[in-house]
């Protein structure tokens, strides 16, 4: 293109930022991989203890390195008296999402190698934020219904302990198996808008916890992680089965958004979602209430007919949180509890081979000119 008429890519569709051997959609398989093992035989055959440290080491632990991945994370997991207390003046209607963002920076401020970025103090940091973030995110809905933290349990593993912080007792394991496949499904997924966040504020030089914090916040956003509670809200909006279809129609009719479909990345299909649908329908038998995964069905094969569009993640993963019994904006702080190994692998790899993000763009306001005095400003 020419220099007055740039290839300009709006939300940068197309373009390779960078090199990454942390995860890929294999076209030929359209399937993400992290590290070259697909997500879905993670998601069936390893923990997410296994993934977290698969995406930071490049290769799965055998029984003695997981065993002390297990024994570093559920070692830190507690949180400081004055965290606790920041958290409990949150104000009550804080969104959670505001609340982990706020916690995580105060982590940031207490952290004692906040400063070093070093690639063995990120490592250490990042298995900090691993163990505080779902204390953080328990305390602060505890602290939002008026109820005191639960103190975290160094005997359970990731996934039961969080539903110890929460809930204040671990379901059945069919439960915490859906729950633990989210989280393997959330860990990571390449250049999104939250990771290349996290890595054009490491570009700079600054901290994991500032990276992290900027992730947080882009994470969000409906558009990206916030999906999953727009997609509950969705379903709850509907209200049963027989509205299904009726009421995406109207969707049509007015060009109005719908939650949980389409993806930038996949053209035939998330992945993901297959693994995760077999989850919600195993929370929905569970739980005795098929509601929301008929509607869940109505929904997805009315899109594909009329608009060829596929299902991504958040569309299974809102009623399967919400079955497992989380509040709605719960949804998107899970994600950052998972997120958080993918943000992390990403920090220690633009680190290692680093050069400041800071792209261009084609100016289109007003050619240069003089400042006019006051008596000639109209």
């Amino acid at each position: 293109m020419s220099e007055t008429q740039p290839d300009i890519r709006k939300g940068l569709v197309g373009v390779i930022a960078d090199v990454s051997a942390v995860s890929k959609v294999m076209p030929e398989t359209n399937s993400l991989t992290y590290r070259g093992y697909p997500v879905q035989d993670l998601a069936e055959n390893c923990s997410f203890e296994e993934v977290a440290y698969l995406l930071w080491n490049g290769e799965l632990p055998n029984a003695t390195q997981l065993a002390d991945f297990q024994r570093e994370e559920s070692g830190q997991r507690a949180l400081t008296p004055a965290l606790l207390d920041v958290i409990r003046s949150f104000p009550r209607d804080a969104h959670p999402m505001d609340a982990i963002r706020t916690a995580v920076s105060f982590m940031g401020m207490e952290d004692p190698e906040t400063a070093d970025t070093s690639e063995p103090a990120t490592r250490r940091k990042a298995m900090r934020l691993l163990a505080k973030i779902p204390t953080a995110i328990a305390a602060a809905h505890r602290a939002s219904k008026g109820l005191e933290p639960i103190s975290p349990d160094p005997s359970l593993p990731f996934a039961d302990n969080f539903f110890h912080l929460v809930f204040g007792r671990v379901p059945q394991p069919e439960v915490v198996k859906a729950f633990d496949v989210s989280l393997t499904l959330y860990a990571e997924h390449g250049f999104n808008a939250s990771t290349f966040t996290a890595r054009t504020i490491t570009s700079t030089g600054a901290d994991l916890h500032g990276a992290v914090v900027g992730g947080i916040a882009a994470l969000k956003g409906p558009l990206h992680g916030g999906a999953n509670e727009a997609v509950m809200h969705m379903l709850s909006e509907i209200g049963e089965p027989g509205r299904a279809v009726e009421w995406l129609q109207s969707r049509f009719d007015h060009r109005a958004l719908v939650m949980g479909f389409g993806h930038r990345v996949y053209k035939n299909g998330d992945s993901r979602v297959p693994t995760m649908t077999k989850y919600a329908e195993k929370m929905a038998e569970v739980v005795g209430d098929r509601r929301w995964m008929e509607m869940s069905r109505l929904l997805a094969a009315e899109m594909l007919a009329k608009k060829n569009i596929h299902p991504n993640l958040d569309f299974p993963a809102g009623p399967a949180y919400h079955l497992m019994g989380f509040d709605i904006p719960l949804f998107t702080p899970i994600f950052v509890a998972a997120r958080i190994t993918g943000w992390a692998a990403h920090v220690i790899e633009q680190a290692a081979d680093n050069r400041l993000i800071r792209p261009l763009s084609h100016y289109t306001g007003a050619v240069q000119r003089a400042v006019p005095p006051m008596s000639k400003r109209t």
